[in-house]
């Protein structure tokens, strides 16, 4: 008999998700991804300066943070000619890599950590066998059985009260955890030390963007100025500092987060033969060593694998109108000529057409539309993009750092190269690209303080900063990779004005419905064959979802079931 389950709304992640997924024989055999809020960013930037775009697209999400405006301006540098100094792009990329540091470790410890760990387990751990285990996998300090038995008593107290805080509403007990409760002990107590550590990395985004979580930048370069005898700006005083940053972040991810993931993985590597779904793959790279417009000299590979094909990369470029297009044929949107053509970004079109679902939301209409995501593809194929796919793409580009890091990891887990393609993969991939960001993050910090002894000390790039100087039609696009996966924005410029905006998120990429080919897209696809030991309580939904670290946070206006506004805001006189 086959069933459907309702995950509505998927927690741990940014934004509202529905998954719905019919099961048969304690088995997913279809599964549908559902993105429950409209984004609207299109519709906002027309008609604005393209300067003031990236203030508004960098809102598209509060975990993202730099990525969107990242973009943003590069779209606006491409479509104008502009080429920012190399000071601005080591800034960048070291903003880039504190991103990555702190994204990338709270989506382990706090998004994702709890699929795998058992806190209610680590209630029954030995504090002494603990610290023996934590020791000989680290050299984290804090490691004694004084520090975990002090933890395990607020854990008690938390439950003797009745409620378990942070903790509270999860699978606990569930048949599916595997982690003895010692491996569970360590696993709290680095969520919590991730907690703390998480906020530190990101001051990186205060002294090169003035705050966080949305630091500024600038079309042309980075929003701050570098002088070695101005108080005011950035001097050898902040930039100690943001090397003191660097090398805390470094010793969290090796001593912490890397030793727990390799902790915690050999409990599960049934996991490593779950959700793999998809076989493309896709990233657009990024961490530019030789100016943006060389893709050769990114530290990130652009390009695309198909079908697991290791031996081969094909180019992707994001001016070509038959490479990315957008579908509709499944998403509450309408194109005015038709809904079966897809669209090049460049013509892209956000228009609304809610459908449903109707009132008591038993089930999505997955036969019609069915979500607020569009459906991208690349060459009319689904590509997964993410952590995983920089991996993939990395190794198969020749990248020696990646190739050694992911060989050495699958020989110490004595598991082969197919153990990438799954949800463990895909969890795996993320922890190793977030140690190798952390080296390159000194390496890009060494490059600026070269270039500051060398008296080279520009950020900015004015040039074009006067709109007279503008051609009166223009048109570009911005790449990069999100922490989630490849991330791209298109523009128009027409009489110095937006003319038309598109942005195409990596949770568009993977957490879009089906094209009109029926072609699953990353999560649907994912999770065909995951098992299902309690239906009632789906974790092992949870686990491969979240391995993706959804994202669905880019929307800026919510409907009721008639296609209603519910509310609008107000501001300084006009609608939001």
């Amino acid at each position: 008999m086959t069933k459907r389950i309702v995950v509505d709304p998927i927690t741990r992640i940014e934004g509202h998700l529905r998954i719905e997924v019919e099961v048969k024989n304690g088995k997913v055999t279809d599964a549908y991804s559902s993105g429950t809020m409209v984004r609207g960013f299109e519709i906002i930037l027309k008609g604005r300066d393209p300067r003031d775009a990236w203030a508004f697209t960098e809102r598209a999400c509060g975990v993202c943070t730099t990525v969107h405006a990242l973009a943003s301006v590069r779209t606006v540098e491409d479509a104008l000619g502009i080429q920012v100094p190399p000071d601005a792009d080591l800034i960048r990329n070291l903003m880039f890599c504190a991103q990555y540091m702190q994204d990338h470790v709270v989506h382990f410890y706090h998004l994702h950590a709890l699929d795998w760990v058992d806190v209610v387990s680590a209630l029954k751990a030995d504090p002494k066998r603990t610290s023996q285990i934590a020791q000989s996998i680290s050299d984290y300090p804090k490691s004694s059985p004084g520090y975990f038995s002090d933890l395990q008593k607020r854990l008690v107290a938390f439950v003797n009260s009745g409620q378990l805080g942070i903790f509270a509403n999860g699978y606990w007990g569930h048949p599916a955890y595997k982690l003895p409760p010692e491996v569970n002990l360590i696993g709290v107590a680095h969520y919590l030390e991730a907690l703390e550590w998480q906020k530190e990395i990101v001051k990186v985004h205060t002294i090169f963007g003035g705050k966080n979580p949305h630091p500024n930048y600038a079309v042309g370069g980075a929003p701050t100025s570098i002088n070695i005898n101005e108080e005011n700006s950035i001097n050898p005083e902040r930039l100690a500092y943001v090397g003191t940053l660097l090398d805390q972040a470094q010793t969290f991810i090796d001593q912490v987060y890397i030793p727990d993931l390799l902790a915690v993985a050999p409990y599960y590597l049934d996991w490593a033969g779950i959700g793999g779904g998809l076989t493309n793959y896709m990233a657009y790279g990024d961490l530019p060593t030789n100016g943006y417009s060389d893709v050769s000299s990114f530290k990130f590979p652009r390009g695309v694998v198909l079908n697991r094909n290791l031996n081969e990369v094909h180019e992707v470029s994001g001016k070509d109108v038959d490479q990315i297009k957008e579908f509709v044929s499944h998403s509450w949107y309408d194109y005015s000529d038709g809904d079966g053509a897809g669209k090049h970004p460049w013509v892209g079109e956000t228009k609304l057409n809610y459908t449903g679902p109707n009132p008591p939301y038993d089930q999505l209409n997955v036969e019609s539309k069915y979500s607020w995501l569009k459906t991208p593809r690349w060459r009319g194929q689904p590509m997964e993009v993410g952590p995983l796919a920089r991996m993939i793409v990395a190794y198969a580009s020749g990248s020696k750092e990646v190739q050694e890091l992911v060989n050495d990891t699958l020989k110490r887990l004595k598991a082969p190269v197919a153990a990438l393609f799954s949800t463990l993969g895909r969890t795996a991939a993320r922890g190793l690209e977030t140690k190798l960001v952390a080296g390159w993050a000194k390496e890009f910090y060494q490059q600026l303080l070269t270039n500051l002894k060398n008296g080279d000390s520009r950020t900015f790039n004015n040039e074009k900063w006067d709109p007279s100087t503008w051609p009166a039609e223009a048109k570009g696009v911005g790449m990069t990779e999100a922490p989630r996966g490849a991330l791209a924005h298109w523009i128009v410029i027409k009489d110095r004005k937006i003319d038309n905006y598109q942005l195409v998120v990596p949770s568009t990429w993977n957490a879009s419905p089906r094209d009109a080919e029926g072609k699953m897209s990353s999560y649907e696809s994912a999770l065909i064959g995951t098992p299902l030991k309690d239906p009632e309580k789906p974790l092992e939904i949870l686990r491969t979802v979240h391995s993706f670290d959804p994202c669905i946070a880019c929307a800026v206006h919510l409907y009721d079931e008639k296609g209603s506004y519910v509310h609008q805001v107000s501001t300084f006189g006009s609608i939001l």
